[in-house]
């Protein structure tokens, strides 16, 4: 059931990921930090699911400041699950 775009808020019911916080970038290299926990970033295919801000936070494929760069796209962080093929 698509809900009519890809916006992490849309992703997260469509695809029953149960965060409690959800942001999207189409090709996964920029987000807004998390504030609540469990969040996920999601890209047009996928997502990952940090279950505590420590998680979150210690990631060395995520550069952490006002905003979240992911230099080498998302579906290359441990933990991602590919939803659309």
């Amino acid at each position: 059931m698509s809900r009519g775009s890809n916006s992490g808020r849309n992703l997260n019911i469509e695809w029953k990921v149960g965060a409690k916080h959800a942001l999207y970038h189409h090709i996964g290299t920029w987000y807004h930090v998390l504030k609540r926990f469990p969040g996920a970033l999601f890209d047009k295919d996928g997502y990952v699911l940090f279950s505590t801000e420590s998680d979150f936070n210690n990631r060395s494929e995520l550069h952490i400041g006002k905003h979240v760069s992911v230099p080498k796209g998302l579906s290359e962080i441990r933990g991602y699950i590919k939803v659309r093929t």
